[in-house]
């Protein structure tokens, strides 16, 4: 259904001619790409994941590491060099404190080694109101360090940007006018989406290794983990999830991208063999089937000539009527088919030939509907679609400084708008249409399954279909990857380079321990209205290190508790119990400035276990930590006469040594602690 068709009955005529003016400037950009010929053989299948991957761990002056993922490819070449067998693709810097307790270990920053600072005429072009196509690439003779992806740690800025950015808008746009506002916005949008881009990128990388064979440097759980704080980034409260909900967050969201997975699998291919085509999953190195190609048969054009096609869901011409098909010079593969129109050997009695022809690719985690990432008879459908949403966003919100509250009209116009793309699934959401891009990209350059000329030709389509000046093409990439990774090296070495750094971050870390909440958020304010020129941090000293230390490990063990208690109906029957008792043992000892969530954690499992040990050591955690909230858990544990005697009477001793320690506790349950010590 066209968009310009829904809005126009719903909305009035004013509002009508704005969105008629964007989707016009859409049809009028100039579009990139041609089809290229490189007729091969056949795509042949997806292979299990291999070992294509290779460990290198780089130690830091100041207990710290450096893991980066190589990964071999026999497809990357940079302008006039010889072939690249193996390229540096991700690195990932592990504090850890100079010690062999991983309990204390801190991931940090996070590197896609092809993400770079963008060159000065990349900057330039990046401003251009309604510029969407790479312009040129970054110089790849670089000697600074690359710019970190991510900080796995540091991620609460992300409302102050946007409380910021909404300011400087807003101060631009009265002082200076509207096109130095147009401009802003566009470089904002560019390097956002380049930015996303990126952590698409670390994220296929990721998934790649997790699904490839051999030893593995991270756990799950820490996979896991990255996963879901690359996810998380650039959202405006991702940085405030905590540690013990990444996992579930990552389960999460890996159930619902499979769900849509499953249902544009199934939906494309029935839309598909509707109008005689033919759906094939196209499976990468990884195992996952995250795009889908469409074809069609050169011995099926006569039968279906004049056969009415319904493109819904498929968004491409009739391939029954194009004449281009006959004659097809682009690529092409020969199947061999039997009586039942299925896939055969070609030594299968009776087989049949057919000379398959690529229609169409689609990506199918966009929600709702798959959406098409490459049409191979023409560049511009996919191009259009990539940046509908973008030029509509740009006009009536930059151009023409029309805000959703601006206007009655406008509001309702917009509302049905939205409301009709997102029922329908069209495939114009860009956040979804980048990151499957993406991903392809980087698969493809990684993946040694499909046959070469086809891969090559896929890949130079997407790069047709680009819409940001600050990227750079697949060759100079693998030149940057290789540079950057040369220079991070260089920097770790460096005393005043990343040691230096991470001498900052720990200090900066420090100061939870010298200042109050209260104090800290001003810290934040300060930090972000400075535009990072000011960081408070601590002086540090021998005690300030232990304390981090302690804190670490404490952090580490409260997340082991608050998971156990979150998904265990029985510990000792469904959990680890060696690592239950370690975080147990440690809370008891130094779990003084252990959190509420972890004191609820701990009554949970002592509620829930039948092991004595257990229960003696979520006690012992109890009285440890110095907070209200524990000792209101002991009393009600106490007031249970439900409870065998033996436990409500340990709780009766620690309730009467923390008052006699004075640690906190409420006036109410002081006073019934009291009674308790006249027994």
């Amino acid at each position: 259904m066209n968009l310009t068709s829904i809005t126009s009955r719903n909305i009035p005529l004013r509002l009508t001619a704005v969105l008629f003016l964007a989707f016009s400037t859409v049809a009028s950009l100039e579009l990139l790409g041609q089809t290229v010929a490189d007729p091969l053989a056949s795509s042949g299948a997806a292979t299990k994941p291999e070992s294509n991957f290779r460990i290198e761990s780089t130690q830091v002056a100041g207990g710290s590491e450096i893991i980066t993922i190589f990964a071999k490819t026999s497809n990357s070449r940079a302008p006039g060099s010889e072939t690249i067998s193996e390229i540096p693709l991700v690195s990932l810097l592990r504090d850890t404190l100079a010690d062999e307790n991983p309990a204390n270990d801190r991931l940090r920053y996070v590197w896609m080694l092809t993400y770079t600072k963008p060159s000065v005429w990349q900057k330039a072009a990046a401003i251009v109101p309604f510029l969407y196509r790479r312009t040129t690439n970054k110089n790849i003779d670089i000697n600074a360090p690359p710019p970190p992806i991510a900080d796995m740690h540091s991620g609460h800025n992300a409302l102050w940007n946007s409380v910021l950015w909404a300011v400087f808008k807003r101060v631009v746009d009265d002082e200076f006018g509207m096109w130095p506002k147009v401009s802003a916005v566009q470089y904002r949008q560019n390097a956002m989406d380049y930015k996303r881009s990126s952590i698409a990128k670390v994220q296929a990388v990721l998934s790649l290794y997790e699904a490839a064979e051999g030893e593995k440097v991270w756990s799950d759980t820490e996979l896991k983990n990255i996963q879901a704080r690359l996810w998380l980034t650039g959202k405006t409260f991702g940085g405030a999830m905590q540690s013990e909900n990444l996992e579930r967050a990552y389960d999460k969201q890996f159930t619902a991208t499979g769900d849509i997975r499953g249902h544009n699998w199934e939906l494309l291919r029935q839309y598909s063999e509707a109008q005689g085509l033919y759906f094939e999953p196209l499976t990468l190195a990884d195992g996952v089937a995250r795009n889908a190609i469409v074809w069609a048969a050169v011995e099926d054009l006569a039968a279906n000539k004049g056969r009415k096609f319904d493109k819904r869901f498929l968004n491409i011409k009739n391939p029954w009527d194009d004449p281009r098909l006959a004659s097809w010079k682009g690529y092409s593969q020969v199947r061999w088919f039997d009586g039942e129109n299925r896939i055969v050997d070609a030594d299968t009695p009776n087989a049949k030939p057919k000379t398959m022809v690529p229609l169409a690719l689609y990506g199918l985690d966009h929600p709702k509907i798959p959406i098409l990432l490459v049409d191979f008879r023409d560049n511009g459908n996919a191009k259009r679609r990539e940046i509908s949403k973008r030029v509509l966003n740009d006009v009536l919100g930059n151009v023409l400084a029309i805000s959703r509250f601006s206007s009655i009209s406008y509001l309702l116009g917009r509302f049905v708008y939205d409301f009709a793309t997102h029922r329908r699934g069209m495939d114009v959401n860009q956040e979804s249409r980048l990151r499957s891009y993406t991903q392809l990209k980087t698969l493809l350059a990684l993946d040694n399954s499909l046959d070469r000329g086809f891969r090559n030709e896929i890949a130079h389509r997407l790069e047709n279909v680009s819409l940001n000046p600050l990227e750079n093409n697949i060759d100079v990439e693998v030149a940057l990857a290789r540079r950057q990774y040369r220079n991070l090296i260089e920097y770790a070495k460096d005393p005043n380079g990343l040691p230096a750094k991470l001498d900052r971050d720990r200090r900066q870390e420090m100061v939870q321990f010298a200042h109050s909440g209260k104090e800290r958020t001003l810290f934040d304010i300060a930090h972000t209205f400075s535009l990072g020129l000011y960081t408070h941090r601590e002086q540090a000293t021998p005690a300030l290190a232990t304390q981090l230390n302690v804190q670490r490990q404490l952090d580490y063990h409260e997340r082991i508790l608050k998971e156990i208690a979150y998904r265990s109906a029985r510990p000792e029957v469904d959990s680890d119990t060696n690592a239950l008792k370690r975080s147990l043992e440690f809370v008891s000892q130094n779990g003084a400035h252990a959190t509420e969530k972890t004191t609820r954690s701990l009554a949970k499992i002592f509620a829930i276990t039948g092991d004595e040990n257990t229960r003696t050591l979520c006690l012992a955690g109890l009285f440890r930590i110095d907070n209200s909230s524990a000792k209101k858990e002991l009393l009600a544990i106490y007031s249970n006469t439900n409870i065998a005697n033996q436990w409500r009477n340990l709780c009766a001793q620690y309730l009467k040594r923390a008052l006699v320690e004075g640690q906190r506790i409420s006036a109410g349950d002081a006073v019934t602690i009291a009674g308790i010590n006249q027994d």
